[in-house]
């Protein structure tokens, strides 16, 4: 069998459409569904089970996998409880990766590109004690994720025992189908999709850095089909571990990104920049853009989809249809 961790979520459900589109119907769901309609991540899905994180610990005992997906996390990065965002991002994923050396069972696992802060200290997947204790996240949960890469690298700088295989995933902004019960941590395009489409105006912030234009604030945007594609590789490539950035390594702007779905809909653009809120002005992040050197040289060969392309499968095959679930 195959766990995959937050497989009711975002990047999880994807993972589990690809799983079974391989013809995997062994798979097994660690997740909570709640009543917000998550349930329709996965309703077109064949699983085993669906485990609530607290039984994990139990359900495991004498099981035999050939792999777990560890995705499951508190994602939101204005999350504020400390006490269950360590619980469940650093000190769960602790116990799952002490269970899969002591069974000998590959471990992909959720990092962030929030592990990197600002970006003062640069995005290069440097998987060294001293080069990750430069980077300083801007919030609790990308804390919570730096924590466990630290705790990795601490393991493999000491020689110490670790699963036959071990991946690091620091994810950039990914964007796709089933990200709908993400409210307010939903990327931008599916946010104003609705927008785009009615013809209403669509909002994007101004700018408040000198030689940066309004709406030219930049992302590392990256479809979750090639996410899924760098986690099927990397299922299929036992020989490597490591911690990976996943992102396209090119840069592109929220303006771009907006662009992008009006030429997908071959409408005509209606975008007003308006004040980014002085609350967040001084951490606001202007630039992200992964170096993705390591993953290439890992032999990692699935390239990545333009951001104009991405948009438009996105829109014409789940955001401008009735079904928009994968």
């Amino acid at each position: 069998m195959l766990l995959v961790t937050g497989g009711a979520g975002f990047i999880g459900s994807n993972v589990v459409a690809a799983l079974n589109d391989a013809g995997r119907s062994d798979v097994v769901v660690c997740d909570l569904l709640g009543s917000e309609g998550k349930w329709r991540n996965l309703a077109k899905r064949q699983l085993v089970d669906i485990v609530p994180p607290s039984e994990i610990p139990d359900w495991l005992k004498g099981r035999k996998l050939d792999a777990m997906i560890h995705l499951g996390a508190i994602s939101e990065t204005t999350a504020t409880d400390g006490d269950l965002v360590i619980e469940t991002n650093f000190r769960l994923s602790m116990r799952l990766l002490d269970w899969c050396t002591a069974n000998t069972v590959p471990l992909m696992y959720a990092s962030s590109a929030a592990t990197y802060g600002d970006g003062a200290a640069g995005f290069d997947d440097d998987a060294s004690l001293p080069a990750l204790k430069k980077l300083r996240p801007m919030n609790l949960y990308g804390w919570s994720k730096h924590l466990f890469d630290l705790a990795v690298a601490e393991r493999v700088a000491r020689g110490e025992k670790l699963p036959p295989q071990w991946a690091g995933l620091k994810f950039f902004n990914v964007f796709g189908p089933n990200e709908y019960h993400k409210g307010s941590m939903m990327s931008v395009l599916t946010r104003r999709f609705d927008d785009v489409k009615a013809g209403r105006v669509v909002q994007l912030f101004k700018s408040h850095r000198e030689g940066i234009a309004d709406g030219e604030q930049r992302r590392d945007f990256i479809y979750v089909d090639d996410v899924v594609r760098v986690v099927m590789w990397l299922l299929a490539t036992p020989s490597v571990s490591g911690l990976f950035n996943v992102g396209t390594g090119t840069a592109r702007s929220f303006r771009d990104l907006t662009l992008a779905a009006y030429a997908a809909l071959g409408s005509k653009p209606n975008i007003e920049y308006v004040d980014m809120p002085e609350s967040i002005r001084g951490s606001y992040q202007y630039f992200t853009q992964s170096k993705v050197d390591r993953l290439l040289r890992a032999g990692y060969n699935g390239g990545f989809t333009t951001l104009e392309d991405s948009v438009k499968a996105y829109v014409g095959d789940y955001l401008d249809r009735p079904d928009r679930f994968r």
